[in-house]
């Protein structure tokens, strides 16, 4: 710092020097050269006069300065040093002021501070002072000057004289205290509120935001200082809100619940907030920026227009009640229907009805898999006269189709449920939902309703309200068959019996087909007893079932449900595939007697009784594949023979035993192990596929043999290629195809140890599973599977037998497998809170999402099953799940 005479002329002395800032804070001209101060850009020798504006820290902030002389006595006192300490300049100037304003107990500590201020050293510090006193105006008593603590700052300087001085710098503390407070309570409000909250600047740029906003528009608050509002809106948008500030700046008028629109980073969500401003204006009343207030209303207004949607819905359903149903012909429901959802809930709208229904037969073909024939019996249209593309060829009004089978209008007559279309390329239709009609749980038809573009898309309430309108004329049409409700109930019956979507299995890619018989010559078919079934095993083993219950109609139907059943139930138990044939066996014989099984033996052994029992015959194949070792275990109860097709091989036909069909009895199955190479193409098929009135059966699985020509094809694809080969869309029985190609696991995602039978192997086994899981970068499966692969190879300790083997299997799910030689299953039992152990495998079930434990050939095995990390299942704390116990 710069020295600073001692002696100085006007009011302020030195300190008024040495403190130029506070100085011109006052409107006193600061700077060099006797013109004054220099302009931050003025060229040299170009001297201006430069204050500080209106409103600056100084206004708030009261700096007062007195200068020491050498004798360590008062001789400059400025006039702010009189209104800080209520002392004039004549009674402060040449007064020690260790004795005038320190309290006794602190003037000797004062002096020794005195000695090594005119010693040259700087001192900052808080000191407690008391203005002295001062007579009264009587002369008569003295007035006792005022309390306080000042923040003094001294700088040591020196006379022209070359002497020792000082000068003092002084702050009221209660000034800057106060400050403070306002400043917390600022920051508080300013950092605590739960509104987006930012200070705009008169440029329009962001001076400083909230956390609240940070966190909504991404990084610090810091990083949004210097932004303006072109960086957070769209051009447009931004254009205006940037009109509206000025505005706000310039009247000072408050804007209140004003809606802006825009997007957040990393979302493509339209957002919308009300934002309120007003202007903020300083101490002296200078406007220093724009206050700006969001709150996020996007729910709120999503929830306005859905209430308004709900409103118009509504309405729609009360004029649908009135005006569909009003005639029991078919083709005017449908027209009513299409009266009411056009123009008021959609542009363009088609109604199709199967044909089978319109021409008054029992069972319209190919009901349950979307492939029969339908008849486009209505159209409506606000924008054009002619019917638009539903999918595939163009329908004209009255003319008689059907969907492709895998277009979304066939799979929403499949599955009963609601599709959405997609839009052509360049087409007038932007949005189009294909919702079937369904009455009773059957489909009768399709309804399809499209929104052009320009139209808002449909979205769930929609949805929902299409299903509903669409299922009130279904139920008008269906009050014109309901001689056919038997009929329909197995239709029901048998679709919802075949297994939901695609099936998937570890090592397996599979497809699957379910055709129903269609009508042959003059007389209607009836419901047949096919189905088939992927099962998912422990291992990552896979069971593939297909069967078919002898007859047709609800009878076959309803002993094909339960036969199904029963093999899913018996399939869990994880039992041999000869062993479930034989326990189905017994199952089937037990249908049709009301004792079940016993009482079907005895009346087959009593003439009379058994003319009152039916007999329920089935044929079924069931076969377990292996994804580790690609083999395949077969069993067959009186069903055709499993086609393979190995890579670079023709296709043939496995030589597995074909047993007795289900319900006869007396003959145990035998199994056939089948070692399948990597690519190979195994498929499973009812008698509906090769057999005909026109040809054989010999003839007719010769056809479908050759039919695999190509098996390296998609399987879809070749599914695809066998039905037309095979011309199963005229068939008179049910088709049920089930292909798989296989896909083995492979060897990196599989760990194979054997363990000797002593407690170090618990420790060992942790080791290799902890080792496998790193390199399979699953670490936040470590600590669990550690856990719960040590309490397994510990029960084969105490309770196996013979050497233990552990596996770890990785596909879809990770699978651990502990292998022993004792025959005893272990037994899950609730352990006491007295009890030491007894807890392991409680322990097991609650950590892993599945458990268990089968016979093998040479002992037991026991497994447990963990979700993937990333999976929607989450994993379960060990150290909970251990407290839990407890």
């Amino acid at each position: 710092m710069s020295e600073i005479p001692a002696r100085a002329t006007g009011s302020e002395g030195p300190s008024a020097a040495a403190g130029a800032g506070a100085a011109g804070a006052a409107g006193v001209p600061t700077g060099t050269g006797p013109g004054g101060g220099l302009s931050g850009d003025a060229p040299s020798g170009d001297a201006v006069w430069q204050s500080s504006p209106p409103g600056s820290m100084y206004d708030y902030i009261k700096v007062a300065s007195f200068s020491i002389g050498p004798d360590g006595l008062v001789d400059q006192w400025s006039l702010r040093a009189e209104q800080l300490l209520g002392i004039p300049a004549e009674h402060a100037v040449g007064t020690d002021p260790i004795e005038t304003f320190i309290d006794p107990d602190l003037r000797e500590r004062g002096q020794r501070k005195m000695a090594e201020i005119l010693d040259g050293r700087e001192w900052t510090g808080v000191v407690p002072f008391r203005a002295p006193a001062v007579a009264t105006e009587d002369g008569k008593r003295e007035r006792r000057g005022p309390r306080g603590l000042a923040e003094v700052y001294v700088m040591p300087t020196r006379t022209e004289d070359g002497e020792k001085a000082a000068v003092c710098i002084v702050v009221d503390v209660r000034t800057l205290r106060s400050i403070e407070t306002d400043l917390a309570a600022s920051q508080a409000i300013f950092g605590q509120s739960p509104f987006g909250f930012l200070l705009i600047d008169p440029e329009l740029r962001v001076r400083r935001a909230n956390q609240r906003f940070a966190s909504i528009f991404g990084g610090t608050p810091d990083t949004h200082r210097g932004k303006g509002v072109h960086d957070y809106l769209s051009r447009a948008e931004a254009d205006r809100v940037s009109a509206t500030l000025r505005r706000v700046l310039e009247t000072g008028e408050s804007i209140t619940d004003m809606h802006v629109t825009g997007f957040v980073p990393g979302s493509d969500e339209r957002r919308h907030w009300s934002v309120n401003l007003y202007r903020v204006h300083s101490g002296s009343g200078r406007p220093i920026g724009i206050a700006w207030l969001g709150t996020d209303i996007t729910a709120r207004r999503a929830a306005a227009r859905e209430a308004a949607a709900a409103r118009r819905n509504l309405a729609l359903l009360n004029d649908a009640g009135a005006r569909i149903g009003n005639s029991l012909d078919l083709e005017t429901t449908a027209r009513e229907l299409l009266d009411v959802v056009v123009p008021g809930f959609c542009d363009l709208a088609t109604v199709d009805l199967y044909q089978g229904l319109l021409a008054g037969d029992e069972t319209p073909p190919g009901l349950a898999d979307g492939s029969a024939e339908l008849r486009r019996v209505a159209f409506s249209s606000a924008v054009s006269d002619a019917p638009f593309h539903g999918a595939g060829e163009r329908v004209k009004l009255g003319a008689v189709h059907h969907y492709p089978f895998n277009s979304p209008c066939a799979d929403a007559l499949r599955t009963a449920r609601p599709r959405t279309v997609p839009a052509e390329d360049g087409g007038l239709v932007q949005s189009t939902l294909a919702v079937p009609m369904v009455a009773h749980d059957t489909v009768v038809g399709l309804a399809q309703f499209a929104r052009t573009k320009g139209s808002e898309p449909f979205g769930d309430r929609d949805r929902d309200l299409a299903v509903e309108l669409a299922a009130r004329a279904a139920v008008c049409i269906d009050n014109a068959r309901l001689y056919r409700r038997e009929h329909e109930r197995a239709l029901i019956l048998q679709r919802s019996l075949l297994p939901p979507g695609d099936p998937e299995a570890s090592g397996l890619d599979i497809a699957c087909r379910y055709l129903p018989g269609n009508a042959a010559t003059d007389r209607p078919s009836e419901v047949g007893g096919d189905w088939f079934d992927v099962i998912e095993l422990p291992g990552h083993r896979t069971a593939l079932v297909v069967g078919d219950v002898m007859g047709r109609g609800l009878r076959a139907a309803v002993a094909m449900g339960e036969l199904r059943t029963a093999v899913r139930t018996l399939a869990q138990l994880d039992l041999e595939p000869a062993e479930v044939l034989s326990h189905l066996d017994e199952i089937a014989r037990g249908l049709g007697a009301p004792g079940g099984v016993q009482q079907a033996t005895r009346a087959a052994r009593r003439p009379r009784e058994a003319d009152l029992s039916e007999v329920y015959l089935a044929t079924c194949v069931y076969a377990v594949y292996d994804s580790v070792t690609r083999r395949c275990t077969f069993a067959n109860a009186g069903h055709l023979p499993p086609v393979l097709v190995e890579p670079g091989e023709s296709a043939l036909m496995l030589d597995v035993p074909p047993g007795l069909p289900l319900g006869v009895g007396g003959e145990p199955f035998e199994e056939v192990e089948v070692e399948l190479p990597e690519g190979a193409l195994l498929a499973l098929y009812t008698d509906g596929l090769v057999e005909s009135r026109d040809h054989p059966l010999d003839e007719g699985l010769q056809a479908f043999v050759g039919a695999l020509t190509d098996p390296t094809r998609p399987l879809e694809d070749v599914c695809d290629q066998v039905l037309n080969t095979l011309d199963s869309h005229h068939g008179e029985d049910d088709i049920a195809l089930l292909m798989a190609r296989v896909q083995g696991l492979p060897a990196e995602s599989v760990g194979d140890w054997t363990l000797p039978r002593e407690p170090r192997s618990v420790g060992r086994a942790r080791e290799y599973a902890r080792a496998q899981l790193l390199s399979w970068d699953l670490e936040p499966l470590v600590d669990t599977t550690e856990l719960l692969v040590s309490e397994l190879v510990t029960n084969a300790l105490r309770y196996g037998e013979g050497e233990i083997r552990l596996r770890l299997l990785l596909d879809r799910t990770l699978v651990c497998e502990v292998w022993d030689s004792g025959l005893v299953q272990p037994r899950r039992r609730r352990a006491r809170d007295t009890d030491e152990g007894g807890r392991g495998l409680q322990l097991v079930g609650l950590l892993s999402a599945a458990w268990g434990s089968r016979r093998t050939p040479h002992g037991k095995t026991v497994w447990f099953e963990l979700p993937l990390p990333g999976d929607d299942t989450p994993l379960t704390d060990p150290a909970e799940a251990l407290l839990s116990l407890f």
